[in-house]
């Protein structure tokens, strides 16, 4: 007797399971909801209760940056694959992140996206989230593959022209 009932029992769970998704979904509260729905409130926060005390999953960690999620939670399937597509001969092929491991650039890679990053009005910052990674490795590998810059630098005579405040080798007059 107790298994004729089975197939009315799931169908009653998935419909309260259903309205449970729909209303953590929605912006009301249960009360509203409920009204909204024309369900009983009484029955609702019973099933409510039910659900809750189920095993959940553990939620993933999103992780924000000012432009929205961060480079490597809003990867999808097709877009690390267009990573590794000829749309672009200049382009590096850059493998998308395993998890755990490093990824390793050619200095042949690490050059083109520092050029790229060197362009006029490009935000390194925006750069390196279109290659997946962080900004401060972008930063680093600027200073080491750029070449130091001397300034020409000329000794002028010691005379000062007028107006300007004399140097400590100048001397001050007290």
């Amino acid at each position: 007797m107790a298994g004729e009932h089975r197939p009315w029992q799931r169908c009653c769970e998935a419909f309260w399971r259903a309205h449970h998704e729909a209303w953590k979904r929605s912006d009301l509260n249960q009360r509203e909801y409920c009204e909204a729905q024309g369900i009983p409130l009484k029955a609702f926060g019973n099933w409510r209760a039910k659900f809750k005390a189920e095993p959940q999953p553990p939620e993933r960690k999103l992780l924000y940056r000012r432009g929205g999620l961060s480079h490597r939670l809003s990867h999808t399937l097709s877009h690390s694959l267009s990573h590794m597509t000829n749309e672009a001969p200049s382009r590096p092929i850059v493998p998308p992140a395993c998890e755990g491991r490093r990824r390793k650039f050619s200095e042949a890679d690490k050059r083109r996206i520092v050029e790229e990053a060197g362009q006029q009005g490009a935000s390194l910052s925006a750069v390196a989230r279109r290659y997946g990674i962080a900004a401060r490795v972008l930063f680093r590998w600027k200073q080491e593959l750029s070449p130091p810059v001397f300034v020409a630098v000329q000794i002028a005579d010691a005379e000062a022209p007028s107006g300007a405040v004399p140097t400590a080798e100048e001397g001050h007059t007290s």
